[in-house]
């Protein structure tokens, strides 16, 4: 019987800001590291840590920012959604106060509103940003 291979959890975090244009936006951050792109903050979960204090942490280390009213928004596991590895996110919404400044794997930081999303998106988060916006229609 060959090695058991099971996915890596990780998080992501759609955090919401108020840009300074006062239009309600959400933060993204360019890649340092391949994929290259715009992404979510977020990365893998570490040992002895939950999905909740990945997800602060996360946002932390690449926004500089303290995220408030976090909550699970949704579960994203198709195994292509990483080029480099099957991954199983847990995707949160966050609030944050402040400007964001780019730290840790993140090249760029910028805060953005539906109708200006930075193009390349990484991994599947154009097709969780569609699923959030849409959710924030209803």
């Amino acid at each position: 019987m060959g090695k058991r291979r099971i996915p890596f959890p990780t998080v992501d975090i759609i955090i919401e800001v108020t840009r300074a244009d006062g239009k309600p936006g959400i933060i993204l951050i360019k890649r340092k590291n391949p994929p290259l792109g715009w992404a979510l903050p977020g990365g893998f979960v570490d040992y002895g840590e939950s999905c909740e204090e990945a997800a602060r942490r996360e946002a932390r280390e690449e926004t500089s920012l303290e995220i408030e009213s976090l909550s699970q928004f949704h579960t994203y596991s198709d195994p292509g959604r990483d080029p480099r590895s099957h991954t199983i996110s847990t995707v949160f919404t966050a609030k944050a106060c402040g400007i964001p400044k780019a730290r840790d794997d993140a090249q760029e930081v910028g805060i953005f509103t539906r109708d200006d999303l930075p193009q390349p998106l990484a991994f599947d988060h154009e097709k969780i940003l569609a699923d959030y916006f849409k959710d924030k229609k209803t």
